[in-house]
């Protein structure tokens, strides 16, 4: 129980140096909603990167049900049973 209170504990310093280091000039934040500006920048990178990865997952999802499509289509060789004793 004392981890998680120290761990609250820590977030809100950092949040509150965090807040007025910004509201001091020191961290950027040009639109003043309290999010500094390099973690919304960093945001929209991550949207981009994100965005291109679902591209690439819808991309392959049609090679593999074209791949299936194809391994239904081929009949597989007749085995032999075992004669049962």
């Amino acid at each position: 129980m004392s981890t998680f209170v120290l761990l609250v504990v820590a977030v809100a310093v950092a949040g509150a140096v965090t807040y007025i280091l910004m509201k001091k000039g020191t961290i950027a934040d040009a639109n003043n909603n309290n999010i500094p500006d390099a973690i919304e920048e960093k945001v929209e990178e991550v949207k981009v990167v994100v965005k291109k990865a679902k591209a690439k997952v819808e991309k392959a999802k049609e090679v593999v049900a074209e791949v299936k499509k194809v391994a239904d289509k081929v009949t597989k060789p007749a085995t032999k049973k075992a004669p049962k004793k």
